[in-house]
Formats: C-alpha cells, structure tokens, sequence
C-alpha cells in the first residue's frame, strides 16, 4: 500500500512552494493566508469578519492581524454593518480586487500547465477523486464542520 501521508506531504509542500513564489501582485507581496484571506472577501461578497473567519478555520485574534494588515496595504476596507453595528463588513478595495484577480489568474494559469501533463480522461479523474475527498473530510469527525465553497 502507497504512503498515503507521505503523498499528502509531498502536494502539500508542492503548493507551498507555488504559493510562496506566486503570491506578489500590483507590487504587493502577499501571504498565503492573506490570499486565502483575499479570496474569501471577493467570493463571499461582502461578508462579515466573522464568516470569513470562520470559512478560514482562523481563530479570530490572529485573523483580526491579518486584515489589519490587509487595511494598511490598501487592499480591504473594512466598515461597520448599517443594521447591527458591532458586525464589521469586509469588502476588497480596487487595489484588493486588482490583487485578487491576479493571484487568480496566476493560479488558474499553474493549474492548466499541471493538467496540461494529463490527457483529458486523468484530468477528470483528478478532478472527481479532488471533490470526493472534500466531500469525505467534510463529513470526518476529526476534520472541519465548515463548509468551504
């Protein structure tokens, strides 16, 4: 039987290297979790700092740093809900969404070149095993009860 760990180590480590080095865009060198950050704000459509925390796994002092940060860099604005002021509505900035967009179309671009190495039957293939085993860590007691996506 194959080392099902020693797999999972080695994409993990694969996309840590692609995320490391792809992550600069409009003269901003971003964070991994800053784009999981930024990508959540753009997908949730003005969400609030606590459903983005909360979609991110992230405890929300250390989350509350993080988009500080992402303030400061002009990339999130970051205001109070006109119905119940203490929620705080997260939103990108032009720049942000600039940014975002990017880091997209950069990761969309590796993606295809990964698939490209595969015929279209081994892309599918890939692909379903990829939601089947989302699916299947959604559903573990051990994992997350969030869902993503």
């Amino acid at each position: 039987m194959e080392d099902i760990r020693g797999l999972f180590q080695i994409m993990t480590r694969r996309f840590g290297f692609l995320n490391k080095n792809c992550c600069t865009a409009g003269g901003c060198d971003i964070t991994l979790v800053q784009s999981h950050i930024l990508y959540e704000i753009d997908r949730q459509h003005k969400p609030s700092i606590q459903q983005v925390s909360e979609a991110l796994g992230t405890d929300i002092t250390t989350f509350s740093r993080q988009i500080q940060a992402l303030i400061r860099m002009s990339l999130v604005k970051k205001v109070s809900d006109p119905d119940d002021r203490r929620v705080q509505i997260l939103s990108l900035t032009t720049e942000g969404k600039y940014v975002a967009t990017t880091i997209d179309e950069q990761m969309k671009e590796y993606l295809t070149e990964v698939f490209s190495q595969m015929n279209d039957f081994e892309k599918e293939t890939v692909l379903r095993s990829i939601k089947l085993l989302n699916d299947a860590m959604a559903k573990s007691s051990l994992c997350c009860s969030t869902p993503i996506g």
